[in-house]
């Protein structure tokens, strides 16, 4: 059996692997095309660790059986060849930003709760802003409900925490009656066995959800069916003082009908790290909004990222050793 990963090792993290690996061979180099990584392993490989995979790979790869991604997400993975190549295993590595992306979320939501986006901004002007009416704008998480759009790992432990917070917390996924989460998690993390949400929903429910909840995180993936799958009808359901997060892809909402609620005041404003088109074009109107707070789409971002996937890698080689189900599996007809 033979291994390619597209990232440089550390040590540390090579031990994982081959701690896992059961004396496969292992070649890790970091690779940035399809030229760079047929010279790294010229006879192919079985396994495959890394982000991008170019046709060119897929195609003179033929023994290529397993392909562990380094993202959560799958949806820039399957196009071209590999979507035509339903014979390899494609896993993500979803669960290992649970927790970055969880607590970048929550912060998000108390910045905005506690006025920050206003205060960074008069900071840079130099101005002490403190009215007499300055109170009336400042608020508390605790009380407040949060509804979970996508109760994934990451919705999971924002739920967790939000709850910690005392939060009361709303969840919709796709099949509602399924309250368990299977995918890799770290020991303590999220709600595996979906005890926290005080009330489930499905996918026809999302406007009744986001008419209860005072913030909402959007976390689902990419996806055909989830394409616009918060429009101008949810955003219209919206409560008026209600604060929205996007962590999942830009294409989830309809982002015009959410810069027109935003200019309008129809909702109370926005966390925004994914945007339609990204870079987030240099006119959009959504850079000078004060009832937004966006960043460049690293909500995900964390030290040691790399350990966190070779851990999970870990696990999953122990699975496809032992011929056992692998985590993380991606279903080809729905993209995740």
């Amino acid at each position: 059996m033979k291994i390619l990963s597209t990232v440089g090792l550390t040590p540390a993290q090579r031990q994982l692997i081959e701690s896992a690996a059961g004396g496969a061979e292992i070649v890790d180099r970091q690779c940035r095309s399809a030229e760079e990584m047929l010279a790294a392993a010229p006879g192919g490989c079985e396994i495959l660790l890394g982000l991008r995979i170019p046709d060119e790979f897929v195609r003179k790869t033929p023994g290529l059986k397993w392909i562990q991604l380094l993202s959560a997400g799958a949806d820039h993975a399957l196009k071209g060849a590999l979507a035509e190549a339903a014979g390899i295993a494609l896993t993500t590595s979803s669960g290992i930003h649970a927790t970055p992306i969880a607590e970048y979320t929550i912060a998000s939501m108390l910045a905005y709760a506690h006025g920050f986006h206003r205060t960074l901004r008069a900071q840079l002007r130099g101005e002490w802003q403190r009215n007499a009416g300055f109170m009336d704008t400042v608020d508390a998480l605790r009380g407040k409900t949060l509804g979970v759009v996508g109760y994934g790992s990451i919705g999971r432990e924002t739920a967790r925490i939000g709850a910690a917070l005392g939060m009361e917390v709303l969840a919709l996924k796709r099949n509602p009656a399924d309250h368990l989460d299977a995918g890799w998690n770290p020991p303590g993390v999220g709600d595996p066995e979906g005890r926290i949400p005080r009330r489930w929903h499905g996918p026809g429910e999302c406007a009744a959800m986001l008419a209860e909840s005072d913030f909402v995180t959007v976390t689902l993936p990419g996806a055909p069916h989830t394409r616009g799958f918060i429009g101008a009808r949810e955003i219209a359901a919206m409560r008026p003082h209600a604060y929205l997060v996007n962590i999942g892809r830009g294409s989830v909402i309809d982002q015009a009908a959410l810069i027109r609620a935003l200019a309008e005041n129809r909702i109370g404003g926005a966390g925004l790290d994914v945007f339609e088109r990204e870079p987030l074009e240099a006119d959009s109107p959504l850079w000078a909004m004060e009832n937004v707070i966006l960043t460049p789409h690293m909500s995900g971002a964390f030290k040691d990222y790399n350990t966190a996937v070779c851990r999970l890698f870990a696990d999953n080689l122990r699975r496809y050793g032992a011929g056992q189900p692998l985590l993380n599996l991606v279903d080809r007809a729905t993209g995740y």
